[in-house]
């Protein structure tokens, strides 16, 4: 190809693109387009193939992967190329900015010197030249301390600082084109933010053309300028984000848009409101200027105090590092607070001796951020449901199995799960089967940790409409913790905005999102992709 037919040529050209694992075909017949300095976000559910289509372009496959149709990068042909003819591509015309920075980076070997093996990639540059090169990138990316940083070890690092990281030893070669698999989907609200604004400036600065792989439609919605609607493999629509956004044609695209906390911050009003209508009576938590110091004066809670009305979600929300864990921890009698006091379901959390703890977690249950952590992959549905039944001393074997089934109902889970152990259920089973453990003991209080940030928008949507239908049958009292400010609107009735261990604003939903006061709210909220509205 011509030079200037390669510089008119689209950046990517995709054209009929399948990819099958052995005889399973997981991508069927893709087709699209990426020009230079454009950004196209590919979106769907777990499943849906867009990282089968990341890998595909990168020729990162599993031996049992095989891709047939068309790849042009650059003007050329890649999909046909041999392995020692493409990797000289792979970095310098592909950069790839992979999803979970804590498993991409070697623990054991500082930042500085997997910088330098990125700048081994840059054509002509000498090696005296190459450390110089790694600050330069560092800055570049928003690194403010570049040395400190070189010098570092992955652990020594924010989750943040290490997504920049791996943003920066993607362009350092200069890529023509980026490939981002979900890079901000673990980052709190204002860190994605700040990476979402670094590639859309080297989009800008740099003429890169950037795949963006996400689940996220308010993301993709704000930060793309055409989007690619992926569903089981095959595309569903395509065209400028703000059409597809506002105007999805696809019955799929329509369910996900549907989905999306920050687009529809109202869509479960009614249900929360029959929660709230249910409250009465004494506080089932009370926090009173509780206070928690780690040794070398660490802070982690300072003053922490708030109430919450029996039958209601109070969330608590701030960034990584703001006291919300240790707000958690303390609540949950793991640790002791050096100053105030808890009160759990009119009993005040004095000890932390055996049968204290014993009497506390019969009312108050957990449901952890990761089902796949949290519940014992040998055990199966029934026993895990049921094991705190057994703890308790609760009810004999009929009564128990009963009361298993009662809770998997509960939760809008068949009874044929009960042989299945949690490698045979999906994301979202799991997490219901987790709920449904905190359920059976039936608690008056159920602490949430995160229970929906490992799931894709469509299954995080049915679990909050079973936790709020869950609330307004039985009267749950539940404590949120996250640092997804849209779903907090959507599910909460009052918020406490945590930052450096003390709580900086708290009050009803609709008066924190509505009129926030602090600074540092305000900076949460307006870091928020889409648009949230308070309540009336």
């Amino acid at each position: 190809m011509a030079p200037n037919d390669r510089l008119s040529a689209p950046l990517l050209r995709v054209t009929g693109l399948s990819v099958a694992y052995g005889d399973d075909p997981v991508v069927s017949d893709v087709d699209f387009e990426l020009e230079r300095g454009r950004a196209l976000a590919v979106i769907g559910e777990s499943g849906s193939g867009k990282s089968t289509i990341a890998r595909a372009l990168l020729r990162l496959l599993p031996a049992s992967g095989r891709a047939t149709g068309r790849i042009e990068i650059d003007g050329q042909e890649v999909l046909g190329l041999p392995e020692r003819r493409f990797r000289p591509l792979r970095g310098r015309t592909v950069g790839f900015v992979p999803q979970d920075p804590g498993s991409s980076l070697n623990p054991v070997r500082t930042i500085g010197g997997q910088g330098l093996e990125a700048a081994e990639l840059v054509e002509g540059l000498p090696k005296a030249q190459r450390t110089e090169r790694v600050l330069e990138t560092f800055a570049e990316v928003g690194l403010t301390e570049p040395r400190r940083v070189f010098d570092a070890y992955p652990h020594q690092l924010s989750g943040g600082m290490l997504q920049r990281v791996l943003i920066g030893l993607a362009v350092l070669p200069r890529p023509a084109l980026l490939v981002a698999d979900e890079p901000t989907s673990a980052l709190d609200v204002t860190i994605q933010r700040g990476v979402l604004d670094l590639l859309a400036r080297l989009r800008s600065d740099l003429g890169v053309g950037l795949l963006l792989i996400t689940h996220d439609l308010a993301v993709a919605a704000e930060r793309a300028d055409d989007l690619l609607v992926l569903k089981d493999g095959t595309a569903q629509e395509s065209g400028p984000a703000g059409e597809v956004s506002a105007r999805p044609s696809s019955m799929y695209a329509r369910r996900l848009h549907a989905d999306v906390p920050a687009l529809h911050p109202d869509r479960w009003a009614e249900l929360r409101a029959a929660g709230a209508d249910r409250s009465g009576g004494p506080a089932k938590i009370e926090v009173e200027g509780v206070g928690k110091t780690f040794p070398g004066g660490v802070v982690a809670a300072e003053d922490v105090s708030f109430t919450v009305p029996a039958g209601t979600t109070h969330a608590l929300v701030g960034e990584s590092g703001s006291g919300k864990t240790t707000a958690v921890r303390l609540l949950l009698g793991l640790e002791r607070p050096d100053t105030g006091r808890i009160v759990v379901a009119g009993e005040e959390l004095r000890s932390r001796t055996p049968a204290a703890l014993r009497a506390l977690r019969r009312n108050l249950q957990l449901v952890h951020q990761n089902p796949f952590s949290s519940l014992d992959p040998t055990w199966k549905v029934e026993r895990l449901v049921g094991e705190p039944l057994t703890r308790f001393r609760i009810g004999d074997r009929r009564e128990r199995a009963a009361l298993v089934r009662a809770a998997l109902a509960a939760v809008g889970l068949s009874t044929e799960l009960l042989d299945r152990r949690p490698a045979a259920l999906s994301g979202g089973q799991r997490q219901r089967v987790a709920i449904a453990r905190a359920l059976v003991l039936r608690p008056e209080v159920i602490v949430l940790d995160e229970p929906t940030s490992a799931l894709d928008v469509t299954v995080q949507a049915g679990i909050v409409e079973t936790l709020l239908r869950l609330q307004a049958e039985l009267g749950l009292t539940y404590v949120f913790v996250s640092h997804d400010l849209s779903l907090v609107r959507q599910l909460a009735h009052t918020i406490s905005v945590m930052r450096r261990g003390r709580v900086v604003e708290q009050g009803t939903v609709a008066q924190v999102f509505d009129a926030p006061e602090h600074d540092y709210t305000r900076a949460l909220l307006d870091a928020l992709p889409g648009v949230v509205r308070a309540v009336a």
